[in-house]
C-alpha cells in the first residue's frame, strides 16, 4: 500500500508515480459520486502543468534532450523538479481578498483548462497536504438545465450590488444563484445592521423598482436575477413610511434614455458558471497537451465605454478600423456574437442606430421591452463601430437579453437564428412608431384583384406596425388555402421577417416499424420501408402490407407506442406522415380483415422493480416492453378462459423450446403454464384476476375501444419465454454516429421552390373552412408578393424532435451576387427586377452539443470579406464564403436601372 499521508508526517517522500496514482485514484473515486452541494477547488493551470510534468516525467520523456517544454524548473539533467507550493495568485485579485462581503475575487473571464482546472475537494486536500500553498478557491456544485438534473460547478456566483435607501450606502456581495430570496434578505440585514422586519428588498433593475422580492422561498435563479444586478434594500422608518424618493416603474423622459449606466466600481466583471469536468481516465495526459490561450481583458476598455462615443453619421470604414471590433466569448456566447455582428453590419441599421433614434422609442408598448432592448442594442452597435476599439464582452446586452428572454439566460449554447428572430421582433416593438394600435378587421377578397387585396392587407399591417425593422426587413407573401372536401379557396396576404427554407433534397423517407402477428404464427419482426416524405398514413400501411407479405384476409393495425403503452391509433388513412417524428416508436399488428364491431385487447407487460425510496426494499409492478394487441368481437361471449387462450396464442412464438434446467420440478411454473397471471381492467377501473374462474364471462368496458390487460412476468415465468422480442422497440428512424455522408449539393433556388411548393398542413395547424363549418387539414401554397430591402434567409439545418435535434450537413450553393428572385414574385404589377447581393451570413460548425458559430461579413465600402470569430477578426477571400456551415444568409436589394439590367 502507498502511504497517502502528508509528506511532513510520512517517513519518506512519495515518488512522482505514487503521487500521480494517488491523485488519479482520488479524483476518479470522487467525481462519479458528485452531488449538489459538493465542493470543487480551482488550481492554477500554471502550477498544475508543472506538477503534471513532474509526475509524468518517465512517461513523457522529460529526460530527453531537445525537449520543447518549459525548462524553468529543470535541473542540469533536464529532469523536472518537484514543484514548490501551490500558487493560485494568478487567478485572483489581491485588492479584493480582504473584502469580507466579497471574499477572494477571481480574475475576469477565466477559462477552465486554460487558466485553471477543477478538482474535487478531496484531491485539493491531498495536494495541499503535500505541497501547501493556496489560497484555497472552493466552489459548490449546483443543479442546472431545464430539468435541473445536470450538475455544474458555480465558479462565479452571482455578484450583486446592494443599495441601501434612503441612507444611500452601497455594498457588493457574492451569493449563489441557488440561494433563496430569504437568504439574500438576511445577508442584506446583517451587512447593513438592520432589523429584518423593517426591510424590504427590491429587484432594482436599471435603477428602477422593478419588482418587490417578497417570495422568500424562491431562488435567485427562479427570480431571474442576473450577474451584476442591482438590489434595492429599502429601510422603512419608525412611522411605517419610506423616505425613498426613487421613482417606481415610471419612465420620466430624462431617465428613460438608458444611456447613463450605474456607477462603475473597481471590482471586475466576472464570467459565467463553468461546467463540471467530465470523468476521463486520460485526463492527466490530456492536460499536458492543452495550448495556452491569450485573453484580452475587458477592464482596459471598460472606462472608455461608460457613455456612448460621439461618432459621425454614416457607415464608412475606409481608412479606419470602424466596424472591425470583435466580441469576447464569455461562456458559449458565440451564437449571440455572430448574430449581433450581422445585424450591426447591416448598413441601414448601422446608420439608424448611430443617429439620434431616441425619439422613435416606444416607451409604453406592452409588446415591447419599454425601450431597453433598443437602447442596449444601439449602445452596443456604437461601441462596435467606434474606431480603434479592442474586443470586449457584451455583458450588459446579454443581461438585458436574459431579462426579457429568459430562454437565453445562463451560458448554454443556443440557436443563433432563434436569437435573431427575437431581436428583430423585439427591436421592432421597442421602435414601433405606432403608439396606439388601431383594431382593424380584415375583409375577405370577395373576388377582388390580388393586387388590391394585398395593398389593403399591407396598409392594415403598417397601421399597426411601423418601424425601422419593418422598413428594412419585412416583406409580404400570398398564402392560399384549399379545403380538401369542398375545395373552398381562401387567400390572405401576410407579412414575414425572414424565410426559413427546408434543406431536405430527397422526396422519400425510411421508416422502421415492428410487426406483430396476433395468431401466433411468427415472432415479432422489424421491417424498414420507404414512403413518400409528404405521404399519408395509407402509404405507410401499404408499404408495410407488402413488406410483411400480408395475406388476403389480413390487414395492418398501426399504433404509436409511448411509455410501454399505446399512445394513439393511427387509423386515419389521410393522416400526414409528417406528424410521425423520427424518434417515435411504431408497432403494427396483423389482424383479421373480416372482423366487425371489434374492440382490442391491449396486453401490457409488467415486471417487478424495486420501488424508489422504499426502505424495506419491496418491489412493485412496472410496465415494460411493447404491448400486444388482439381483436375481440363485441357481439361474442368471452370468458376468462377464452382470454387465457388468446394470450397463450399470442405468446406462443416466443415460448422456449428447450427445457428450463432445474434440479427439481417447479410446481409454481407448471401451474403458471396453464394459468397466466392476467388482470383485466373493467369499466370501473378495477382489476379482475383472470387466473381463477375460467368459465366466468367477461364484460368489457363500453366507453373505450381498447381494453387493458396486464400480464405480470415473474422471474420464473420469464425463463419460459424469449421476451427480448418485446423489448427495445426501434425508433422510426435512428440517426447513426456522427458519420460524414456524401450528399449532393443543393441550390438555394431549389430550397426556395420547396418552401413555396403546395403541401398539406400538419394536423396541429388545421384550418377552419367557413363553407364546411369544420376544421380541415387543408393544403397550403405560398407565393412571394412583396420583398424587403434586406432579405434574411434561414437554412433549416436542424431537424427537431421530442428528444433530439439532428443537423443536416448539406452544402447549399447560394449566390453571392445576382440572387434573382424576379420569377418567384407573384405580384406581376411590379415590373422591376428583384435582385439581391449577399453581405453577411452566420455559420454553424460541428454537432449539436459542441457546435460553434462565426459570421462572414462584407464591409461594403471596403468591398472586402471578413471572418468574425468572436474576438478574432481576419480577412478572407470571397471564394471562401461558401461552405456547408452556412446557416443564416443576409441579402441586400440591388438597385437596377429602368431597363431591368
Amino acid at each position: 500500500m502507498v502511504d497517502v499521508s502528508a509528506t511532513g508526517g510520512s517517513s519518506r517522500e512519495l515518488s512522482p508515480e505514487e503521487e500521480m496514482q494517488i491523485i488519479h485514484s482520488t479524483s476518479m473515486a470522487a467525481e462519479p459520486l458528485t452531488k449538489v452541494g459538493d465542493t470543487f477547488c480551482l488550481i492554477s493551470r500554471r502550477w498544475w502543468e508543472k506538477w503534471i510534468s513532474y509526475v509524468t516525467q518517465n512517461k513523457t520523456g522529460g529526460t530527453n534532450e531537445g525537449s520543447s517544454s518549459d525548462h524553468h524548473d529543470l535541473g542540469s539533467s533536464n529532469t523536472p523538479k518537484r514543484p514548490s507550493t501551490i500558487d493560485n495568485s494568478d487567478l485572483i485579485y489581491e485588492a479584493a481578498s480582504t473584502n469580507s462581503t466579497m471574499g477572494i475575487e477571481l480574475h475576469d473571464t477565466l477559462v477552465e483548462h486554460t487558466d485553471y482546472i477543477l478538482v474535487p475537494e478531496e484531491t485539493w486536500n491531498q495536494l495541499c497536504s503535500w505541497y501547501g500553498g493556496g489560497p484555497k478557491l472552493d466552489r459548490k456544485v449546483i443543479s442546472c438545465g431545464q430539468s435541473q438534473t445536470e450538475l455544474s460547478v458555480e465558479v462565479y456566483p452571482l455578484r450583486l450590488r446592494l443599495h441601501l435607501m434612503p441612507k444611500g450606502d452601497q455594498c457588493a456581495i457574492r451569493i449563489s444563484k441557488k440561494e433563496t430570496i430569504g437568504t439574500l434578505h438576511k445577508k442584506a440585514c446583517e451587512i447593513f445592521q438592520l432589523n429584518s422586519e423593517q426591510v424590504s428588498i427590491w429587484d432594482y433593475y436599471s435603477h428602477r423598482k422593478h419588482a418587490l422580492m417578497n417570495d422568500l422561498d424562491k431562488t435567485l435563479d427562479d427570480a431571474n436575477i442576473q450577474m451584476d444586478q442591482d438590489i434595492l434594500v429599502e429601510a422603512i422608518d419608525n412611522g411605517g413610511g419610506c423616505r425613498n424618493d426613487v421613482q417606481e416603474n415610471g419612465f420620466a423622459k430624462n431617465e428613460s434614455t438608458g444611456l447613463i449606466e450605474p456607477p462603475k466600481t473597481n471590482y471586475p466583471v466576472l464570467s459565467a458558471n463553468k461546467s463540471l469536468p467530465k470523468n476521463n481516465n486520460s485526463e492527466l495526459s490530456q492536460l499536458q497537451n492543452l495550448s495556452s490561450a491569450i485573453k484580452e481583458s475587458e477592464d482596459k476598455t471598460q472606462t472608455q465605454t461608460q457613455t456612448p462615443t460621439p461618432v459621425s453619421v454614416g457607415v464608412s470604414t475606409r481608412g479606419s478600423s470602424g466596424g472591425l471590433t470583435g466580441l469576447l466569448n464569455f461562456g458559449n456566447t458565440c451564437f449571440m456574437n455572430s448574430a449581433i455582428q450581422c445585424l450591426v453590419h447591416t448598413p441601414e441599421f448601422a446608420r439608424y442606430f448611430r443617429e439620434d433614434y431616441n425619439q422613435e422609442i416606444n416607451w409604453h408598448n406592452p409588446l415591447g421591452m419599454v425601450g431597453e432592448l433598443a437602447l442596449a442594442f444601439g449602445e452596443l452597435l456604437r461601441k462596435l463601430w467606434a474606431p480603434g476599439r479592442t474586443p470586449f464582452a457584451p455583458r450588459q446586452f446579454k443581461a438585458k437579453l436574459a431579462r426579457f428572454a429568459p430562454q437565453f439566460s445562463g451560458y448554454n449554447q443556443h440557436d443563433s437564428q432563434e436569437l435573431l428572430a427575437f431581436l428583430l421582433d423585439g427591436l421592432h416593438e421597442d421602435l414601433n412608431r405606432v403608439k396606439h394600435k388601431p383594431y382593424i378587421k380584415s375583409r375577405d377578397a370577395d373576388g377582388r384583384p390580388d393586387e388590391e387585396v394585398a395593398d389593403e392587407y399591407w396598409a392594415n399591417h403598417i397601421a399597426r406596425n411601423d418601424s425601422i425593422i419593418v422598413d428594412v426587413c419585412q416583406g409580404q407573401y400570398k398564402s392560399t388555402l384549399v379545403c380538401p372536401v369542398c375545395e373552398k379557396i381562401s387567400v390572405t396576404f401576410d407579412p414575414f421577417m425572414y424565410l426559413s427554407l427546408p434543406l431536405q433534397s430527397t422526396t422519400t423517407r425510411t421508416m422502421s416499424v415492428t410487426v406483430f402477428s396476433c395468431d401466433g404464427s411468427a415472432v415479432p419482426t422489424t421491417v424498414t420501408v420507404t414512403v413518400p416524405k409528404q405521404g399519408r398514413c395509407r402509404d405507410l400501411i401499404q408499404a408495410l402490407s407488402t413488406a410483411c407479405a400480408l395475406k388476403n384476409n389480413e390487414k395492418v393495425f398501426l399504433v404509436e407506442i409511448r411509455n410501454h403503452l399505446i399512445h394513439r391509433f393511427l387509423e386515419d388513412p389521410l393522416m400526414s406522415l409528417s406528424s410521425i417524428k423520427d424518434d417515435d416508436h411504431l408497432s403494427a399488428y396483423k389482424i383479421p380483415k373480416s372482423m366487425k364491431n371489434t374492440k382490442f385487447l391491449q396486453l401490457i407487460h409488467r415486471r417487478q422493480e424495486l420501488e424508489t425510496g422504499n426502505a424495506r426494499g419491496t418491489t412493485g409492478w412496472k410496465a415494460y416492453g411493447t404491448p400486444l394487441v388482439f381483436p375481440v368481437s363485441c357481439d361474442a361471449t368471452i370468458t376468462r378462459g377464452d382470454i387465457q387462450l388468446i394470450v397463450h396464442t399470442m405468446l406462443s412464438p416466443m415460448l422456449r423450446t428447450e427445457p428450463v434446467s432445474n434440479s427439481e420440478p417447479d410446481s409454481e411454473t407448471e401451474s403458471e403454464s396453464r394459468k397466466l397471471p392476467l388482470k383485466l381492467v373493467d369499466g370501473n377501473n378495477a382489476c379482475i384476476d383472470l387466473s381463477v374462474g375460467e368459465e366466468r364471462t367477461v364484460r368489457f368496458p363500453s366507453s373505450s375501444m381498447s381494453i387493458l390487460l396486464f400480464i405480470d412476468w415473474s422471474p420464473k415465468l420469464l425463463k419460459k419465454y424469449q421476451t427480448h422480442y418485446l423489448e427495445k422497440l426501434p425508433e422510426v428512424y435512428k440517426y447513426g454516429p456522427t458519420k460524414k455522408t456524401r450528399t449532393e449539393p443543393l441550390s438555394l433556388y431549389t430550397c426556395l421552390e420547396a418552401f413555396l411548393r403546395e403541401e398539406p398542413l400538419v394536423p396541429e395547424d388545421m384550418w377552419y373552412c367557413p363553407q364546411c363549418k369544420e376544421r380541415r387539414q387543408a393544403s397550403k401554397k405560398l407565393d412571394l408578393w412583396r420583398l424587403p430591402e434586406v432579405l434574411v434567409i434561414h437554412l433549416k439545418r436542424f431537424s427537431y424532435s421530442r428528444s433530439m435535434k439532428h443537423k443536416l450537413e448539406t452544402f447549399v450553393n447560394f449566390p453571392i451576387h445576382d440572387f434573382d428572385l424576379t420569377k418567384y414574385v407573384a405580384n406581376k404589377n411590379n415590373s422591376s427586377r428583384q435582385v439581391y447581393e449577399l453581405y453577411a451570413l452566420t455559420n454553424h460548425y460541428g454537432g449539436m452539443g459542441s457546435g460553434h458559430y462565426t459570421a462572414y461579413i462584407k464591409l461594403i465600402d471596403e468591398n472586402r470579406w471578413y471572418n468574425f470569430d468572436d474576438s478574432h477578426i481576419s480577412a478572407i477571400n470571397e471564394d471562401d464564403v461558401k461552405s456547408n456551415a452556412a446557416y443564416v444568409l443576409f441579402y441586400r436589394r440591388v438597385k437596377t436601372d429602368d431597363n431591368g439590367s
